[in-house]
This record gives structure tokens, sequence and C-alpha cells, in this order.
């Protein structure tokens, strides 16, 4: 066999692993986030001021909210049940600490300050949570496509040929999901009236890239014989295409229908395309061909999956975009956001639920033909990792309360009601601290350009794929170019954050 072949087949024919296991998973990136906060907390409570050196605020971001990932879905990943554990006791002795050492006659009593975080108030303008989320999964996506192709990885994570639940399957959801959460339709301002198809003229305009990168991706890849999987999209489509035509037939419907109905119409875009694929003999044809015998003859046969995917990813779309106006809804208050907790727990839950009737009903869940379980099986999980990261925001704003003038990037503003002149004054000193050390968060530099980003990130893969043989790589090799890899596109993120860049021209 080739190299090519070789690839091939170590991508190829796999079935997952369970959603225990990426449950567990989903875990870790918030409570790295959660474990930054804590440690700049703890910083200032000893020096009584944050971290001022651009180079010390990169590397900690770096090691602790990149490497751990890195490491758990490879040498780490027998133990994935035992890191968070670890990463949460580590969080309980830092908080620890930092309760046992602000001053004494400075800290109010644990009930009071219990009543004081409830009352607080937060800036509604910024929903910190949206922000983690979508710069997380492009983190994670951007790992895991280069770590996939070295032995470290763990087959059960990639994704799965036909059937299955793999965590590379739950990256291409998300990353649908995490783009719906900002689009057009959820970010408008409810009072204002606009043309009824103008978000649609906008997303005409904003996909134009995205199909460029998609042409691009595939004259590179054809050009330089690059490994694929086949059955993943098909012969000639890619996930920049797919991206571009959700984006647009999301936009056309939401035109059509009351946007604040987009859960309808994605159950009923889910349920009428699962209904599709369980009585006539569409899901045969997606799976085998025309011919039976997986046949590539003709455009359509040739894409048949990424074609026919794009109605399960389309319902994923429009129910995100239910997702994004209900958390846009405006609630000021930590008790506000604690009852959006429970809301959110409480769709996960029935989603849970359907998801076990959808696959004792109709078929286990298949990224292939994005089917209502894999639908159901996304945006359960997407919940789930949305509700752990509010949960740590709401942990962080609990502890910033202890400690007086300290701050987080990329963490709510607690907003105090001014009193005085003096509490004014105050309030805009905190504010522009905080504003100044937003400057220098990995999150907000990769928030910045985060199309560029995921694209860096393709190219190094490629890259990296075609200097090396990656298949018979050795651990401490895969961990030194996987952490040189992770760290120079970080790297780039940060230079263009710090000069205010923002690589978009549409």
């Amino acid at each position: 066999m080739s190299q090519k072949q070789l690839k091939e087949a170590f991508i190829s024919n796999l079935n997952g692993t369970s959603l225990l296991e990426i449950s567990a998973g989903l875990s870790l990136p918030p409570l790295c986030l959660l474990c930054r906060g804590l440690l700049l907390i703890l910083y200032h409570l000893h020096h009584g001021k944050p971290v001022s050196s651009r180079k010390y605020s990169l590397l900690l971001d770096f090691l602790v909210l990149v490497s751990p990932l890195v490491f758990s879905c490879t040498v780490l990943s027998p133990i994935i049940f035992f890191i968070p554990v670890i990463l949460a006791a580590f969080c309980a002795g830092i908080f620890s600490k930092i309760y046992s050492q602000t001053k004494r006659e400075a800290r109010a009593p644990f009930g009071q300050i219990v009543k004081e975080f409830q009352k607080a108030r937060l800036d509604p303008e910024c929903i910190p949570a949206i922000t983690v989320f979508r710069v997380y999964v492009n983190v994670l996506t951007s790992i895991s496509i280069l770590a996939v192709d070295f032995p470290q990885y763990p087959r059960r994570y990639a994704k799965a040929e036909t059937y299955g639940t793999g965590a590379m399957d739950l990256g291409v959801g998300a990353f649908i999901f995490g783009n719906a959460l900002v689009c057009p339709e959820v970010r408008q301002k409810p009072h204002r009236t606009q043309p009824r198809f103008s978000s649609l003229a906008r997303q005409v305009f904003s996909v134009w890239p995205l199909i460029a990168l998609g042409v691009g991706r595939l004259l590179s890849v054809k050009s330089i014989e690059y490994h694929e999987h086949t059955s993943e999209y098909g012969v000639h489509w890619n996930f920049f295409f797919t991206l571009a035509l959700v984006r647009l037939a999301a936009s056309l419907l939401l035109a059509i229908f009351p946007k604040h109905k987009a859960w309808l119409v994605a159950l009923a875009v889910a349920v009428l395309y699962q209904l599709l694929l369980s009585t006539t003999s569409l899901k045969t044809f997606i799976l085998h061909g025309s011919d039976g015998r997986g046949s590539r003859l003709g455009f359509l046969d040739a894409n048949r999956e990424g074609l026919f995917s794009l109605f399960g990813y389309l319902a994923i779309y429009l129910a995100s975009v239910q997702v994004g106006l209900w958390l846009l809804q405006r609630r000021s208050s930590v008790r506000g956001w604690l009852e959006a907790l429970g809301g959110l727990a409480l769709a996960m839950l029935v989603l849970w639920v359907l998801l076990q009737l959808c696959q004792a009903w109709t078929e286990p869940v298949s990224r292939r033909t994005a089917n209502l379980p894999f639908c159901t099986w996304v945006l359960a999980h997407c919940l789930l990792l949305l509700g752990f990261f509010v949960l740590t925001d709401l942990s962080l704003v609990f502890t910033k309360l202890l400690v007086k003038g300290s701050s987080v990037p990329c963490c709510w503003k607690v907003v105090q009601p001014p009193d005085s002149r003096e509490k004014q004054g105050m309030e805009a000193e905190r504010v522009g601290r905080q504003d100044k050390l937003s400057q220098l968060c990995l999150i907000s530099a990769i928030n910045k350009n985060q199309l560029l980003f995921f694209l860096l990130a393709n190219v190094m893969t490629g890259a990296v794929n075609i200097l090396i043989d990656t298949i018979h790589s050795k651990a401490a090799f895969t961990l030194c170019i996987l952490h040189l890899y992770m760290f120079f596109n970080c790297l780039i993120m940060y230079i263009l954050h710090a000069r205010n860049i923002v690589l978009k021209f549409w």
C-alpha cells in the first residue's frame, strides 16, 4: 500500500466511542477555563494587580487552556474519566486558598457573599460563554484534524464510518451550532425593523470566502494527491461547501418563517428528512451508491454524503438559532442566569430522552447521513458544553466578589449600581483594567480571527502530513509536533490581536 492508501485506511472503518466518554471530554475545556481564571485571581490577590506581561499571559493561557486538551486526546486518553476529577480537585484547592487568604476583616460571612452573588448585576451586552464555546470548538477541531493522523490519537475518537459517535463527529455538528449562535438573525436587535430578506442578502455576500476556501481545498487536495476519507463528504465536497450552503438555506427559511419559531422549522426539516431515510431508498443510496456497491458515477452519486447531509446540518443550524435568541434575552443578574442554567439543563434532558427514543425507533447516530438521532445528539452535547461554560463564568464571578478589583478576561463583568461619583470612578477604573487585560487573552485573540485560525490549522495539518510519516510516530515526537503546531497557530492569532488586526474583508 502507498503512503496515501495507508493514511486513508488509518482513518476509515471506525465505530466511535460512548456518549459517556464524550461527555467526560467535554467537561475538560470549562475546567481548564476555570483553572486559568482562579490562577489569575490568586495572582491578583498576592500582587494586587493583574498579569501585565504579554509573554507570560500567552504562556499561561497556552499551558492551561490548550495543552491539557492535547494530552487528554493522546497519551492521557486511557484515563480520560479521571482527568476531570483531577482538574476539579485542583480548582477546588485554588479556590480554597483564595478564600482562606482574603483578609478576615475584609471578608464578609459566606452566607452574605452568596446573597450578594445572587443579586449581582452582570453586563447584559456580553455573554462570554458564547464566545468561549465557539473558540473552544475551533481549538478542539484544530487539535483533532492533525492528531487523528497519529497513532496516539485513539481510533474511537475519530469520525465513525457509518454509525457511531466519535468525538470528531460531534465537532462537525458543534461547528455548525457555534456559527448559528452569532448569525445575523440572532444578532439583529429586536426593535429594529429591516427588510425581510436583508439577512439573506448579507449571507450571500458573506459566504463567498467559504466557497472560495472550499474550491481552494478541493484543487489543492486533488493536485497533490492528499489522502482523503471519501465517505465523509464525497469526492468533490468538503465542509466549507456544507457550511456555506447551510447558512444560505437557513437565511432563506428564516426570511420566510418567523425566527422565533426556528425550532419548529428545525424539527420539521429533521423529521421529514428522517422519514425519507426510513421509508424510501434514500439511505441505501447514501450509504451504498446508485448501484449498491459504492459507485461514484456522476456528481450526485460522487458527493451524496455531503449533499444529503445538508438537511441534517440545516436542522442543527436552525435549532441553534433558537438557542442563540433565547440566550440573548436580556438577563442582567446572576439569579437570572442561574434560572437560565436550569432551562439549559431541562432542554438537555429532553434531548437525551429523545435521543434514546430516536435510536430505539429509527436507527443509531450517523454523521454520514446526518439523521435525526445525529441532530439530537449534537444539540444535546452542545447544550451540555454551553451549560458548563455558563456555570464556569458564574463560578468566576463568585470568586471575583471575594477578591475586590480582580478581573478575568473573557468572563462576565460585574456591574455595580453607581451610588456616588466615587463609585463611578472606581467602576470606570475597574472596567478600564478589564478591557486592558482582555487584550492579553488567547481566547479573545482567536475569537477575532476564527476563520483564519481554522484555515491556518488546515494548511499546517496538510504541511505536517506531507513532511512527516505520522502513522509511525512515537509518543514523545507526536506531543512535540502537536504542541508546536498549536502554539504556532495561537501565536499568530495573539500577535494579530495585540496589533488589533482583523483579517476580514467581506
